[in-house]
């Protein structure tokens, strides 16, 4: 849990405040700005399967430690080059970083919660959301010195993390079973793609990344629309990410217990991904109040519905992520865990990139045919597919535990 807290803090304390160090201090075109967050964007991304595999192979201790310390060494390098080449390099190795620790993090707590897997990861997602509410502010007061300080800080923080993990934190891996070379690794892969299961429901749950990524780009962007980029814009858009970091902390082990008492893990995750697509049901219907004098009027419709859509989308966050986390470790049987975690975190992590380009199309395309309702009713559209996607394997029995394989001769 503080491990990932740590993470969220040095990551977010940084990472927000790159691209204005890369365009402004720096003198980078748009292009390449967009090109060093891109080579880590797909870093990550691409190599979460192999990260996922080593872990299973050598153990998720390791990983953990590795990417911490390729971390601190990608986020120094970040601090101190001007080199484009030297940036690539750097935003790379961030980018791996994340790739090695995330799967095996995921394991190593499913591997140590045991049967309370559910309760476990809803207050690893009480850490995970505390750090990056508090990253972005630490990293503004070190920004306010010099982007350089944040950058060093940040490092010092994750060598500091690397330290402690090594003398602290207990060894858990894989079954012997999962570990393999070569071949074997293949046939590993082959048996993953294999699981229709597994597939069926990770593509079920690309909705789920695409909906709450908007709190990113389309909840802040629609605030500015109305709001303007001045003082209040950037107010409201605060309000945005405070109420999503805090609802979670306050509220996701009540929401879990409490879904847990009443529904099984299959339900839980269609209300999950229900609510998350009626969260833009306030932005819809704000689209049919006309457009009031600047004033307090126009400041509360372009503050409250994107308010509302962050906080719904936060429960509807609270409800599904603790399940969907099992789901995993019980789809793929207990066996491959990190593997599983990484090829999941591969087809969301391109599900985000296209469902971004998609929303960022219908966004310009409802200003240009004065239809600002468009992409709330898709992004609605969307919750509601993904939530009856997950009904139909909730029904069909895909989202139970498979049966026990049968042992090798």
């Amino acid at each position: 849990m503080v491990n990932q807290f740590t993470i969220n803090l040095g990551f977010y304390m940084l990472m927000p405040y790159l691209a204005a160090h890369l365009s402004g201090t720096l003198g980078l075109a748009g292009w390449l700005v967009g090109l060093v967050l891109g080579v880590r964007n797909f870093s990550q991304q691409g190599m979460f399967l192999v990260g996922g595999t080593l872990a299973d192979r050598f153990g998720y201790k390791p990983l953990i430690v590795a990417g911490c310390v390729l971390r601190t060494l990608g986020f120094a390098t970040l601090g101190l080059v001007g080199s484009l080449p030297a940036l690539l390099a750097a935003s790379a190795a961030t980018g791996l970083a994340g790739a090695l620790f995330n799967p095996a993090v995921r394991a190593y707590l499913a591997a140590d919660a045991g049967e309370r897997r559910v309760e476990a990861f809803a207050l690893f997602n009480v850490f995970y959301q505390a750090g990056i509410l508090l990253g972005p502010l630490v990293g503004m007061v070190l920004t306010g010195v010099d982007f350089r300080v944040t950058c060093l800080v940040s490092a010092g923080i994750f060598a500091l993390l690397s330290v402690v993990q090594i003398r602290a934190l207990p060894a858990r891996g894989g079954r012997k079973a999962d570990q393999g070379t070569g071949e074997r690794i293949l046939a590993q892969w082959r048996g993953i793609l294999a699981n229709r299961p597994f597939l069926l429901f990770a593509t079920a749950m690309i909705g789920s990344y695409v909906l709450t990524f908007q709190v990113y780009l389309a909840l802040p962007l629609d605030v500015r629309r109305l709001g303007g980029d001045g003082r209040f814009g950037t107010v409201a858009v605060a309000v945005l990410f405070a109420v999503s970091g805090l609802s979670t902390i306050v509220g996701q082990t009540r929401v879990t217990a409490w879904c847990k008492a009443r529904y099984e893990p299959g339900q839980a995750l269609v209300r999950g991904l229900a609510v998350m697509g009626l969260a833009f049901v306030p932005l819809l219907l704000a689209t049919a109040v006309p457009v009031p004098a600047p004033g307090p009027g126009l400041w509360l419709l372009a503050a409250v519905p994107p308010t509302l859509a962050a906080l719904l989308l936060a429960v509807g966050t609270m409800i599904a992520y603790p399940f969907e986390m099992d789901t995993i470790v019980r789809l793929c049987g207990d066996r491959l865990v990190a593997t599983h975690y990484g090829l999941y975190n591969t087809v969301c992590g391109v599900g985000i990139t296209l469902g971004n380009l998609l929303t960022g199309a219908a966004l310009d395309a409802a200003r240009e045919a004065g239809v600002p309702a468009l992409p709330w009713a898709a992004l609605l559209a969307l919750g509601l597919a993904c939530a009856a996607a997950l009904h139909g394997l909730h029904r069909s029995g895909r989202l139970a535990s498979p049966a026990p394989r049968p042992a090798a001769v």
